[in-house]
């Protein structure tokens, strides 16, 4: 009797509702962001450049430390500051072709949807709050749903801010966790300083007693503040544990201060627009916020103000900072939404009922999970692939940002491509910009020696050198608004 109470206990709890919950989250990324556009997922020009700075840290076993790629800023000094979470794209991608990349980009959605789950349940208890919350919050993730190195970033912001509730809910120790994670995160992605500055944040509020109104907060004393302020200095001293030294540490900063074209020009650094649908999940976000506290108020802490309050100004001032308002908001949003409307939780399941959700879910995961060959013909429309394949080492190509890191994989010296940072900081951005809009076109080509050009037909650009004596087109790829032209200038290759 004994042993068969317990296999009903391990049953129930390998069956019970989180089974059923974690097989829901897990499938919405893939249906529902960008991940569900198969064909075309792997568009996103980044990840190109990404897989050859993996490749070449994995085929000569050295940090790359000057431009490797570009003829415009060739010699210059570079940092890869992305090059731990380069490595699983790299690998897979090896390992099983363009389906290991669309693996790890599923994947690294999938964990950062389960991780707000899981902290949004240890926070109250309900499971079925935790699984609606989490699901609302996937859908401010959308903005970087996708093949994004920053997805390791994330989930990392997610363990700093576990750790911080874990030490709330009376675990101090658990800080000791932050230096190494500080070490690791900044060798995957530069919002390591978004951690910091959270971090900081949260050390800065306990230094005050307040009680006002609905903020209520106790000051820190001697023993915690004093640990809190050793794990920063640890943290703050472990960022330089990275193969660039102090250069990677400068490297947001600089993105700050310097990169103001790459913030002006990039889309995601634009304002949160909200007629997008992260946009219109932002302003429910918010709404149930305001409308849970009206119905059942709670005292706040200074910290959790200043994070929301910061997460929503970095998600309003700059649209791909939504995926941070959900790794920050979700989990207290889904805290006052079981006090206001679920006070009591109930935790009735049914076992079979759980599993059979897990098994479609599996069933339709297997079922819509793509293939190399789709993944391929996705890649063969939205790039032109055989007129990068024809572009010859010794030419200097003027090509669009969005196929510099197709170029880069292939091996094709590029004009530009998405790494802005050295681009902008040597005016080859600033020029690329003017060529593109017209403004002194010709002697900027003149200017870089261009002999090639390889541009979308619906360009402007395209329009003028088409009417250009000396330019004509040699060759055509693609159709409708992906139809790229590879254009000769026969002075320019008649002077070499």
């Amino acid at each position: 009797m004994g042993d068969e109470a317990r296999l009903t206990r391990v049953v129930r709890r390998l069956f019970g509702r989180h089974l059923m919950d974690m097989a829901i989250l897990v499938l919405l990324p893939l249906v529902l962001s960008g991940l569900r556009d198969r064909e075309h997922v792997l568009g996103d020009p980044d990840i190109w450049w990404h897989l050859a700075n993996a490749r070449i840290l994995c085929e000569s076993h050295h940090f790359i430390h000057i431009e490797p790629y570009s003829f415009s800023v060739a010699g210059q000094r570079w940092v890869d500051p992305e090059w731990l979470s380069e490595l699983p794209f790299w690998f897979t991608f090896k390992a099983f072709g363009l389906v290991g990349i669309y693996l790890v980009a599923w994947l690294g959605v999938c964990a950062n949807v389960l991780f707000v789950y899981w902290r949004s349940y240890l926070g109250m208890r309900h499971a079925g709050v935790a699984l609606w919350m989490s699901a609302l919050g996937f859908v401010l993730m959308w903005v970087n749903a996708n093949a994004r190195t920053i997805l390791f970033a994330y989930l990392i912001m997610s363990v700093e801010l576990a750790i911080l509730e874990a030490a709330e809910r009376g675990h101090p120790q658990k800080l000791w966790l932050l230096p190494p994670l500080f070490c690791v995160w900044i060798n995957l992605h530069g919002s390591w300083l978004i951690g910091v500055g959270l971090f900081v944040l949260y050390i800065v509020c306990g230094l005050f007693r307040v009680s006002v109104g609905i903020f209520q907060q106790e000051k820190f004393s001697s023993e915690p503040r004093n640990r809190l302020l050793v794990t920063l200095v640890a943290s703050l001293a472990l960022l330089f544990v990275n193969p660039y030294g102090w250069r990677l540490v400068w490297n947001p900063l600089d993105m700050a201060f310097n990169q103001s074209l790459n913030i002006a020009n990039v889309l995601e650094w634009q304002p949160l627009n909200l007629s997008w649908n992260v946009g219109k999940a932002a302003v429910i976000v918010i709404s149930l916020t305001i409308f849970a506290n009206v119905i059942h108020s709670r005292k706040w802490k200074i910290y959790e103000f200043a994070f929301i309050f910061f997460a929503w100004y970095a998600a309003f001032d700059h649209a791909r900072f939504t995926f941070l308002a959900a790794v920050v908001i979700i989990p207290m949003l889904a805290a006052d939404m079981k006090r206001s409307f679920f006070p009591i939780s109930n935790p009735k399941t049914i076992p079979l009922m759980n599993g059979l959700v897990a098994a479609g879910v599996i069933g339709v995961i297997v079922w819509y999970f793509p293939t190399n060959s789709l993944l391929q013909k996705g890649l063969t429309e939205g790039f032109p692939l055989q007129t990068i394949a024809s572009v010859q080492p010794s030419w200097r190509t003027l090509n669009e940002e969005h196929i510099g890191g197709m170029m880069d994989f292939n091996f094709k010296s590029t004009f530009i491509d998405t790494r802005w940072d050295t681009f902008e900081h040597h005016g080859v951005f600033n020029d690329y910009l003017d060529i593109f809009r017209l403004r002194n076109a010709l002697p900027l080509l003149d200017k870089y020696q261009i002999d090639h050009a390889l541009l979308k037909k619906d360009e402007p650009l395209s329009y003028v050198l088409e009417r250009t004596p000396g330019w004509s087109v040699v060759r055509t790829e693609g159709e409708g608004q992906d139809q790229y032209e590879l254009f000769a200038n026969s002075r320019e290759a008649g002077k070499r």
